[in-house]
């Protein structure tokens, strides 16, 4: 968790690229799309409506079990589904904070990796289509003409800044929707649209056909209802369980005491640190960019990171000699700094952090977990399983009236997002956040970092004794020195963790040449 914060922030600054231009053809279909649906009176009509709920019938075309559908939405981002169909209920829902699902059968889950990015892309997509896609950095391509259930349709691709791709289709003579096609985790989840009827001057489809997996479900919709007053509370992970939860302030003590526990440990490790860096090309395929790799090490409390691939490839030799340099001036910095009075060093650590902003990685002061919660709501908490392991979920979002004490709590008290942590090791297994609120560096003269960024972080159990990252996703729009504005879409990867000789791993930081002595 500390390591990623670290890189997150650099991130806002460094790693990025331009977005290019929307093609033209997806432009056009998109406009005829939104004057079909509005009998002509333009987006306006579609940007009013701020929440939706609907109401109908569900027939399951398998065995032609019959029952109750209803879904509802409301901005910026909230959404939930529910199929209930001779008492098996099945049921979706995005808080703004995390993803869930539920059946009656396999019980209750927080939605993770792909499927939460999926489902997240398509909580936004039913709040806002399309409306929003230049706000939201999201790229269309035209991937030709089709048919659809005998009608000529335009078909167009839509992905996402974190390249989820919706495929919409498009009647070729009312620019009436009629497909949707939706990524969901391993899978795709399919909707065909019928019986437009007009609803407070928007078109409304009324039938829908929904091919979820191997089932396929015909919807036929009594109500539509727009703008209706409805209750947050019904987007939120449903509590169904009894069971008791573990006091959760003595859960985030336990927490940051393993943390401080585990910087001890990691200083006895070695292990590698790869981050892509991806971009979205003109037809919204998403490409790697470029990659670096890094091996991290620690030298009297400091981390030491040297580069080692570029692309995939070994530095050449002009490069390792540079690199070589760079660690030998690292080293002389850190012996320069270690000779002076530990009193006098904890106190410059102690006012750096206090009043510089962002912690320095490189000189142990690392933000916890506790740090990171302290300027936040914690809400519904649950027990579940990850990975194998019983684990303890709750939601997260901005804490009203906090005063942050340091820089660092600012841009976390401006984020949403659901943590796991592992109930027996006290440790974080996986964070998923997004900002809900612009947050600037420096001010704003230095950079801004756009609302709807996410980043997600994992971690697991290493040698039975310490739990470290092993992968993170990064996806942000930064504007920098209010000139130029960047996107950063990033993997990270760690692994490799070994052991060392600490002895030897310093003679060999003395030497950037040695050969790695484990």
């Amino acid at each position: 968790m500390k390591r990623f914060v670290s890189a997150l922030l650099f991130l806002l600054i460094a790693a990025a690229f331009t977005i290019p231009a929307t093609a033209q053809s997806p432009d056009k279909i998109l406009k005829q799309a939104t004057k079909s649906l509005t009998n002509g009176s333009g987006d306006k009509v579609l940007r009013n409506v701020r929440s939706w709920e609907v109401k109908g019938s569900v027939t399951r075309k398998s065995d032609g079990a019959a029952g109750q559908y209803q879904a509802a939405s409301m901005l910026p981002n909230l959404y939930t589904a529910t199929f209930d169909l001779r008492g098996l209920e099945t049921s979706v829902g995005y808080s703004g904070k995390s993803g869930w699902f539920r059946d009656s059968r396999d019980g209750l889950r927080t939605l993770t990796g792909e499927a939460s990015r999926d489902f997240q892309a398509e909580a936004t997509f039913r709040n806002t289509r399309w409306l929003n896609a230049k706000k939201d950095k999201a790229k269309f391509a035209f991937t030709g003409p089709t048919n659809i259930h005998g009608k000529a349709a335009n078909s167009i691709t839509m992905t996402t800044a974190k390249n989820v791709r919706i495929k919409l289709h498009f009647d070729a003579a009312s620019g009436l929707l009629l497909r949707e096609e939706i990524p969901a985790g391993t899978g795709t989840r399919v909707f065909d649209y019928s019986d437009y009827r007009t609803v407070n001057g928007i078109q409304e489809a009324h039938a829908i056909t929904a091919t979820l997996g191997e089932e396929i479900y015909e919807i036929k919709l009594e109500q539509v209802i727009h703008n209706p007053s409805l209750n947050r509370a019904m987007f939120d992970f449903p509590k169904l369980s009894n069971e008791p939860l573990p006091d959760m302030e003595a859960l985030l003590r336990d927490v940051k005491a393993n943390e401080e526990k585990i910087d001890e440990i990691l200083e006895k490790y070695t292990f590698t640190e790869k981050q892509t860096d991806r971009e979205t090309d003109s037809t919204g395929q998403l490409r790697e960019k470029k990659s670096e790799t890094f091996e991290l090490t620690f030298y009297k409390g400091n981390r030491i990171k040297r580069l080692i691939e570029k692309n995939g490839k070994p530095l050449s030799a002009s490069e390792l000699e540079g690199e070589n340099k760079r660690l030998e001036k690292r080293i002389r910095e850190i012996e320069k700094r270690e000779a002076e009075k530990e009193k006098k060093a904890s106190k410059e650590r102690e006012v750096a952090q206090e009043t510089a902003g962002t912690p320095d990685g490189e000189r142990g002061q690392r933000i916890s977990i506790s740090d990171v919660l302290r300027a936040s709501k914690l809400t519904n908490p649950r027990r579940e399983r990850f990975r194998g392991r019983d684990v303890i979920v709750f939601d997260f979002e901005p804490l009203p009236n906090y005063k942050p004490q340091k820089s660092y709590e600012k841009f976390f008290g401006k984020t949403a997002g659901a943590i796991w942590v592992d109930a027996n090791d006290k440790q974080v297994a996986r964070v998923e956040a997004r900002l809900v609120e612009a947050y600037k560096v420096g001010g704003g003269m230095l950079a801004s970092l756009k609302e709807g960024a996410t980043f997600a972080l994992e971690q697991d159990r290493v040698n039975n004794e310490i739990w470290l990252p092993t992968r993170a996703d990064i996806n942000l729009s930064v504007k920098v020195l209010m000139i130029k504005g960047f996107t950063a879409n990033s993997i990270i990867e760690y692994g490799n963790y070994k052991r060392f000789n600490v002895d030897a791993e310093k003679e060999k930081l003395k030497d950037p040449t040695a050969k790695p002595n484990p």
